[in-house]
């Protein structure tokens, strides 16, 4: 009996110790909610039209590529004409800078591995430039702003296929530059309008955005909060998941009700100062900071990330957590519209000149 008695004296320290450690392990949340523009125009504009200027040398191209049509802003639609704003794009030359022979020497070696010779291959390389601008105004004539979608200040390389002849190397741009200059001005009319596309959908539109973040589950299995820790993640993952930027949220907050709850009884019932339980807590009000972020409620996030910097266990996660709660607050504000997840049927939208069908009666 004395033996099993200092037994148990020995491995109860080890026992407590076990249960008193605590990993934390990452899991991805997939999310997805609407952005909302970055500065406000009038609320009434939701429609745009594209017009189109190039130089007297790059009009065929342009009537190739019809750019206009390539031009989205998110959330708005697009008219032939008389939108809300007219986005004016402007497209200049093709400008050579320099044009200069590579070459690229490669070793010959036979079976053995033995360096037997040497074979050098040549390549064209030219350096050009391009410029292209974008001016917005709206429908009453005021500006809203320039954009430089392309600039001379960036030089862009163009380098043709190797060939084992310097002279048809250092010929090939002069011989095939009617179809070079095609595909470089189509390359950099199409970067352009995707470039302008996503500044004024990020400044004016609505994208929808699709895009994954993380929490902390307890990864001991011997911890007592194993299983209630993972199934209280399981189930805001699976409503997170859940969420379009097309659907409301309304709801989801009492759904969620369970899992808040007992992430909330986590702090209560690790109220120590040990590492332990400051661990654990941190594992709260990450999870719920990231949660009331996408639940568009910056001020239950920002009251989390407080919560975070006083549990003082990783508090650097709270400042940036701080900065994007007071940034979606501002965001809400400024558009006047506080959430992230409603539906836009652009075909209902209507240009400031159209007017809806008027049908006659017929007797």
């Amino acid at each position: 009996m004395k033996i099993s008695y200092l037994l148990l004296g020995l491995f109860l320290p080890v026992a407590l110790l076990a249960q008193k450690k605590v990993d934390l392990d990452k899991f991805n949340v997939a999310v997805q909610y609407r952005s909302l523009p970055q500065y406000r125009l009038d609320s009434s504009y939701k429609t745009y039209n594209v017009e189109v200027e190039g130089t007297r040398l790059m009009q065929p191209f342009l009537k190739e590529l019809t750019p206009e049509k390539s031009v989205e802003l998110e959330g708005w639609r697009q008219l032939e004409r008389a939108g809300h704003i007219t986005i004016k794009l402007r497209f200049e030359d093709i400008l050579p800078e320099s044009v200069n022979v590579k070459e690229r020497v490669e070793t010959i070696k036979n079976k053995s591995g033995q360096v037997t010779g040497t074979r050098t291959y040549y390549r064209q390389e030219v350096v050009y430039t391009f410029a292209a601008t974008a001016v917005i105004t709206d429908y009453k004539g005021l500006h809203i702003e320039d954009v430089e979608m392309a600039t001379r200040q960036q030089k862009h390389t163009y380098q043709s296929a190797e060939f084992a002849n310097k002279a048809v190397a250092d010929g090939y741009f002069f011989v095939n530059a009617l179809n070079i200059t095609n595909d470089l001005f189509k390359r950099s009319v199409n970067n352009a309008v995707h470039n302008l596309s996503n500044r004024i959908t990020t400044n004016y539109g609505f994208r929808k955005v699709t895009g994954s973040d993380i929490m902390w589950v307890v990864d001991s299995r011997k911890h007592p909060e194993y299983e209630s820790h993972r199934k209280a993640f399981q189930k805001i993952n699976d409503v997170l998941f859940s969420m379009s930027a097309d659907k409301p949220i309304t709801g989801l907050r009492e759904e969620l009700a369970p899992a808040i709850k007992y992430f909330e009884s986590i702090k209560k019932n690790y109220s120590s100062t040990s590492k332990h339980d400051r661990k654990l807590r941190y594992a709260s009000y990450f999870n719920l900071t990231v949660l009331y972020y996408y639940l568009d409620d910056p001020q239950a996030m920002m009251n989390e990330a407080k919560g975070l910097r006083l549990n003082d266990f990783d508090a650097k996660d709270a400042t940036g957590f701080e900065q994007t709660a007071m940034q979606l607050k501002n965001l809400f504000e400024n558009n006047q519209v506080y959430t992230r997840h409603f539906s836009i049927d652009t075909t209902k939208f209507k240009g400031p000149f159209e007017k809806d069908a008027v049908t006659k009666k017929t007797k």
